[in-house]
């Protein structure tokens, strides 16, 4: 099972760094949310490795760490804002510029006088 772990992951990070090298804005938010989901995949396979014992004192032999899980319920939360305000990001720009190009976009910074 942690084989199928590590390839699921592993695919899932090609293709989020193949979409964060594209040219236009949408790829690159999609692109980041597979990192994300990469990220927690992860860490949600990580707690089902048993090193040590977990922090529970008395009950089943039969558990699951719930540090990993607490961890990536946060990270859901927090990947979701992040894809939220990137998106709204872009829209925003795709407005402003009337396209999505990110190359273009760092040309409008300079020509408004936005230091970098």
């Amino acid at each position: 099972m942690e084989l199928l772990y590590s390839v699921c992951v592993g695919v899932l990070v090609g293709c989020g760094v193949f979409l964060i090298l594209r040219a236009r804005s949408f790829p690159i938010v999609l692109g980041l949310t597979m990192l994300s989901y990469a990220v927690n995949l992860f860490l949600f396979a990580s707690g089902r490795l048993t090193i040590n014992k977990a922090a529970i004192l008395s009950g089943s032999e039969q558990y699951a760490d719930p540090l990993p899980q607490a961890l990536v319920l946060t990270a859901i939360v927090i990947g979701f804002a992040m894809t939220a305000f990137s998106v709204i990001l872009a829209i925003r720009a795709r407005a402003d510029l009337g396209n999505d190009y990110v190359n273009q976009l760092a040309q409008a910074n300079n020509k408004t006088g936005v230091r970098k």
